[in-house]
């Protein structure tokens, strides 16, 4: 198995400071406290070091690849330097290239887009929707969920085996569960890929801000990845990877920056000539701020050591589990059991508990910011819980009573801005919400719980 883990003897760092940090939110009891950011699955907060780079570049800004002026060739030499940044930070091979998104479904769309005809692609039922969907359009084939590394790679050997063994095909898997934050046998699915033929993507928006990612290392023919879960939430995404397919394709958006020559023909059309480079599917200006926020990041994380971040992240998480099993109204949530090596996400239910007013309640009486739900990986959360998908739970009311089956899952997730107190409080009003219940009343609003007043 692929295993990403620090050296026992690692000290623990100090957390790394981020936007927010000081941030006080007012309680439904009365008073305010320093918000407990602890949703960073979904969106992670900026990396100071990163806002202070992008501040002191706005004065500056330029639309790049478009200009003589100064502004837009320090812009242009920026936006490229980000590029070059990018492909060390994630190990890219020499001839592979790296693309400015929107984020990690953008990326994983324009992938799809430039897949050759009759691609098999090959997708486990626990994927996030964003690595999960974009495939419909092709010979998919979604295979069921492991229970063990083993048996994903094992799964995966067996489906490879009976395809079409003389055409295109490709394999796309998480690096890391956004849902149970356990880490995926890489390696071991990308070697069972090629050797049955078949390239594979790394879905790593879960896995980047947790883990050095390397597509030389782990042998994977391209990666996608969300700046706003790297610290950097500016609406930017990363696909790196083999060129040829992406060369071949059609622009994943037609337009200015994509082209290299437009011509009109005798008979009124046009013709059009596309660029080879990732520009070929950076169509329009590009989102200069994104790279560039994206770029500090990756300087951030790596200057900070790796391995120093992964031993600050596991203590928090053994403090975590281990604040939660003493509950024991709290089931955590798992594919590969207790022993698997797992980033900073944990997903739970608690036992008579409905999974929004659960959250709600972490939010208006702690100011404790979680996740409750499916979190866009719906097949994978309703196996875990073994849920009727044509089910769903109402707010004013327990969701389950003791012994039934909850409807919907909380998640609680944390990194390198995550102080010891925001996890040390989360771990206590857990406890209190089991033991003494909710102190205000909760209603439903939209779907949603909130506090009644």
């Amino acid at each position: 198995m692929s295993v990403f883990t620090a050296a026992a003897d690692q000290s623990v760092c100090a957390p790394l400071p981020v936007l927010g940090r000081d941030v006080t939110v007012p309680l439904v009891t009365g008073g305010e406290v320093t918000y407990a950011a602890l949703d960073y699955a979904a969106s992670a907060p900026a990396l100071q070091r990163v806002w202070d780079d992008v501040a002191a570049y706005a004065p500056y800004y330029g639309s790049v690849h478009r200009g003589a002026g100064y502004l837009s060739q320090l812009s242009t030499d920026l936006f490229e330097n980000a590029r070059s940044t990018v492909a060390d930070f994630l190990g890219c091979r020499a001839d592979d290239q790296v693309i400015f998104t929107r984020s990690t479904t953008d990326s994983l769309n324009l992938l799809a887009r430039a897949l050759p005809a009759d691609c098999q692609v090959f997708v486990f039922e626990t994927e996030h929707h964003a690595s999960l969907l974009p495939w419909q359009d092709a010979r998919v084939t979604y295979l069921n969920a492991p229970r063990t590394p083993q048996q994903a790679v094992t799964t995966l050997e067996r489906a490879l085996a009976e395809r079409d063994p003389y055409g295109p095909a490709l394999v796309c898997v998480t690096g890391a569960s956004n849902v149970t934050g356990e880490l995926w046998p890489v390696r071991e699915l990308a070697a069972a890929a090629h050797a049955h033929g078949a390239r594979i993507v790394l879905d790593a928006a879960q896995l980047a801000p947790h883990h050095p990612v390397s597509l030389r290392d782990l042998d994977v023919d391209w990666v996608a990845f969300s700046g706003h879960k790297l610290y950097a939430p500016f609406g930017s995404g990363i696909l790196a990877g083999r060129a040829d397919w992406l060369r071949a394709a059609e622009p994943y958006l037609a337009g200015g920056g994509a082209s290299r020559r437009v011509t009109r023909r005798q008979d009124g059309g046009v013709d059009v000539e596309w660029h080879e480079s990732a520009a070929r599917h950076e169509a329009g200006s590009p989102n200069v701020i994104g790279a560039y926020s994206i770029a500090s990041a990756c300087k951030a994380l790596t200057e900070a050591g790796w391995d120093a971040l992964v031993a600050r992240e596991q203590h928090l998480v053994a403090r975590v589990r281990a604040g939660l099993a003493e509950v024991p109204e709290v089931k955590i949530l798992s594919l590969f059991g207790d022993d698997a090596p797992r980033v900073g996400v944990i997903s739970f239910v608690v036992e008579g508990w409905n999974s929004s007013h659960f959250a709600a309640a972490l939010s208006a009486e702690y100011g404790i910011g979680v996740r409750d739900g499916l979190f866009c990986a719906h097949p994978l959360v309703r196996t875990l819980l073994g849920t009727d998908p044509q089910t769903q739970g109402e707010c004013g009311a327990p969701e389950a009573a003791p012994g039934e089956k909850s409807l919907n899952a909380i998640r609680v997730s944390f990194g390198a801005g995550t102080p010891d107190e925001h996890v040390d409080r989360f771990v206590t009003a857990v406890r209190e919400l089991v033991t003494e219940g909710a102190k205000w009343t909760y209603r439903t609003e939209d779907g949603r719980c909130v506090p009644a007043v």
